[in-house]
């Protein structure tokens, strides 16, 4: 399991720098609160996952208002993908194992492996993608095309944040 957590955050990575530069490229998009509010919402639950992953409890969730500049949420997502690929790099399966609570879950509380925790960030990232790849069709841009299999097409490429 661990080589394809390590597929799917390479690819992770990957395609949210993609959508990051249609975007750009695309000033438009950029300025619509929707696409901002899911890009906000995209990166704040990949740093909580990776939180719940890591068992860190000194976790605090981040507004879109700390972000000034869609610039500083770009960096805060650049940030995420360098963190993860170290955190998948590096973990064991028994580490995949073990079990964490998702906070948000209350009634009745979730309690489930990393491994889950992990898979889970990845898919809650890529149904979003397609939420934001359809808005900026309907604004008029072209979004890219990132599937999971079009990455390994083109030979696992790195992502290209600028």
């Amino acid at each position: 399991m661990i080589t394809l957590l390590s597929d799917l955050f390479s690819h992770q990575s990957w395609a949210d720098a993609e959508h990051w530069k249609a975007f750009e490229a695309f000033p438009k998009a950029l300025e619509d609160e929707a696409i901002r509010q899911r890009l906000y919402h995209i990166h704040l639950v990949q740093h909580a996952f990776s939180a719940i992953a890591r068992k860190d409890a000194s976790f605090k969730p981040a507004s879109l208002a700390d972000f000034a500049t869609m610039a500083a949420l770009k960096q805060y997502a650049m940030d995420f993908h360098r963190d993860i690929a170290a955190l998948v790099k590096n973990i064991s399966e028994a580490q995949l194992a073990e079990e964490v609570t998702i906070p948000w879950f209350n009634n009745p509380p979730l309690t489930l492996s990393v491994e889950r925790a992990l898979l889970q960030a990845v898919m809650h990232s890529h149904y979003h993608r397609g939420q934001n790849a359809t808005r900026l069709r309907e604004l008029g841009g072209e979004p890219p095309l990132t599937d999971f299999i079009v990455w390994y097409w083109k030979g696992q490429p790195q992502p290209k944040w600028i």
